[in-house]
């Protein structure tokens, strides 16, 4: 009988799983701390339910299940970029495009962890540029929400530090006007503000 052969050991998961580590919002201080990690799957749950809502609201027919997928790994390049605070990454077309360099060779660095049977699979979760332009708008959506949702806790919480990039998230949320996100706005963000007990009752 004749052995198997042992296939050789990957560490994607184990680096992905370091995003734990990786701190958001690294140039404001923070009365709640955020990582990547955790960050991400706000993304992801946010940004499958914005899919579903468009396909049951607003005609769409997009794939929810792959959105959220694609959502959880929208951020996985910062286990080796580190989180880029927006005002350094979009302070000029240069850092802009110095920058998606690097996230394009941090993507094909995540790929290359993986078997080599798999990375066709992965890519087009891993890669932005695999996206379809409506899948890319609502993860942005679902991203931005989460900016929100974290400077809205971070005002509850007494610290103004986040007053002006809550404006801001805000009124970038409104001017992209995309319907799922009014309806998310009007429906499911108003519990956010709410204490515990609230949201029991």
């Amino acid at each position: 009988m004749t052995e198997t052969p042992r296939r050789k050991a990957s560490h994607f998961f184990a680096y992905v799983s370091r995003l734990r580590w990786i701190k958001r919002w690294g140039l404001m201080r923070n009365a709640i701390e955020e990582n990547v990690a955790t960050h991400s799957w706000e993304v992801a749950t946010v940004a499958h339910a914005l899919a579903l809502i468009r396909n049951r609201h607003f005609s769409g027919q997009v794939n929810a299940d792959r959105i959220a997928a694609a959502a959880l790994y929208h951020d996985a390049t910062e286990v080796i970029t580190g989180d880029m605070p927006t005002p350094v990454k979009y302070h000029s077309q240069v850092m802009r495009e110095a920058f998606g360099d690097i996230e394009h060779k941090a993507e094909a660095e995540l790929l290359a962890l993986l078997p080599e049977d798999l990375r066709d699979d992965f890519s087009g979760y891993v890669q932005a540029s695999r996206l379809a332009p409506e899948e890319k708008a609502l993860i942005k959506a679902a991203d931005r929400l989460s900016a929100w949702f974290k400077c809205r806790a971070e005002l509850r919480a007494g610290n103004p530090e986040f007053g002006p990039a809550e404006q801001q998230i805000r009124e970038q949320l409104e001017a992209g006007a995309l319907p799922e996100v009014r309806y998310f706005l009007e429906v499911f963000a108003p519990g956010y503000d709410q204490p515990l007990d609230n949201l029991l009752g």
